[in-house]
């Protein structure tokens, strides 16, 4: 479909410039003579305005269609951008991010919301989304060298000027060819109940705990990247440290591509991406000889099978019913573990590695957060002995 090629050419643009920043903020803000606690602090900031934002976008675009949104976070991003170029203090980058993380957390749910209105069909849905998860992590393999690139040879306020035109030009074209659709959100045709959430009118309440999982991950998630440009050299190490991030996304895109893996429990997979992650970023703390590209690698592949299991997780939980609710308490907890592993990190970082905090965290993670279990045939009166769902 023609509207679907140019909302993934949206979607692309935006996570490029997203992602192209990741490895340029860190020496951006030293160069402005920020301390590793204030980079930390800006680095979460950008996550925690993403919750007002997602809250608004929401409701705003049920009711109002997603056109008008999108075009919103294109713009107003790019604008950021710009400004962001002129900056010479750290206390503005940091109120510039904390408006581009307000801004930007309409773009998702607007094209997200558009994609599902193109087909009532669940597995054309499917496909279409499946598409959105390739667009971000193609441009989160490429964007992170590009960026790197684009500053060691045109320097920061250049880098950002061209992101920011980029975003606007992007938000032009999307006024002149989106337009919104009706469409519906079918929910699961066949549910799997279990007993690990309460059921209220087909709804069934997801255990507070689970929300643990995306919230200690991208707590770790977000220790990486305050941490991994320091690491690398700073200004110095600028380069590297964009190769890194590209690493890291080219091990996501190995495992999103072996699509057997959707054959086995939701659990199961989310289980071995947590573990794989905290092997990862015990090898990077301890004094393993195990080089940084390859630990980066294995961490990348834990996250391509860990995220899209984490998504079915959560499906399987809540029955497949409110939905919008349930990725929206989702994205809540993601965003507060991304506003406190940077913050953390920071505070911490010369007492011991941030990343054996990491490490800690998801091992937490892995005790605390019980297996699925099914739960008998409500409709017999009988009950069955719980078993683990592998």
């Amino acid at each position: 479909m023609k509207i679907a090629f140019w909302l993934y050419f949206f979607m692309f643009i935006a996570f490029f410039d997203l992602h192209a920043q990741y490895p340029i903020l860190t020496p951006f803000a030293l160069s402005l003579g920020a301390a590793p606690t204030f980079i930390g602090w800006m680095m979460g900031i950008y996550s925690i305005t993403h919750l007002p934002g997602n809250l608004l976008a929401g409701r705003g675009v049920d009711r109002h269609g997603s056109r008008r949104y999108l075009i919103f976070s294109l713009i107003s991003a790019g604008i950021i951008l710009l400004i962001q170029a002129q900056v010479t203090a750290p206390w503005q980058l940091l109120v510039l991010r904390s408006l581009s993380g307000f801004v930007l957390a309409f773009l998702a749910p607007a094209c997200l919301a558009l994609l599902a209105s193109l087909s009532d069909d669940r597995i054309k849905q499917g496909k279409l989304m499946a598409g959105h998860g390739v667009m971000h992590t193609l441009a989160s393999v490429v964007s992170p060298a590009a960026g790197a690139f684009l500053v060691a040879k045109a320097g920061f306020g250049l880098t950002f000027q061209s992101l920011g035109w980029l975003l606007i030009g992007t938000g032009i074209i999307a006024f002149f060819i989106v337009h919104d659709r009706q469409g519906s959100s079918p929910e699961l045709a066949h549910p799997v109940i279990h007993a690990s959430s309460k059921e209220y009118s087909g709804f069934r309440v997801i255990p507070m705990r689970f929300y643990m999982l995306p919230l200690f991950v991208a707590c770790a998630q977000g220790i990486l990247f305050f941490e991994l440009p320091l690491q690398a050299g700073g200004l110095s190490g600028i380069l590297d440290t964009g190769i890194y991030f590209s690493l890291l996304s080219l091990g996501a895109l190995v495992t999103l591509c072996m699509l057997f893996l959707h054959k086995y429990s939701p659990y199961v997979r989310a289980t071995a991406g947590v573990l794989g992650m905290a092997l990862a970023f015990y090898s990077m703390a301890s004094a393993w000889n195990v080089p940084l590209a390859v630990s980066l690698f294995f961490l990348g592949m834990s996250k391509g099978v860990l995220y899209p299991a984490m998504a079915s997780l959560f499906i399987e939980l809540s029955g497949g019913k409110r939905l919008g609710t349930v990725f929206s308490l989702q994205s809540i907890s993601m965003s507060l573990g991304a506003f406190l592993g940077p913050v953390v990190a920071g505070q911490i970082r010369h007492v011991f590695s941030p990343y054996f905090l990491a490490f800690l965290l998801l091992m937490i993670l892995l005790i605390t957060v019980p297996p699925l279990r099914t739960r008998s045939d409500s409709a017999s009166g009988t009950s069955k002995t719980p078993t683990t769902v592998v």
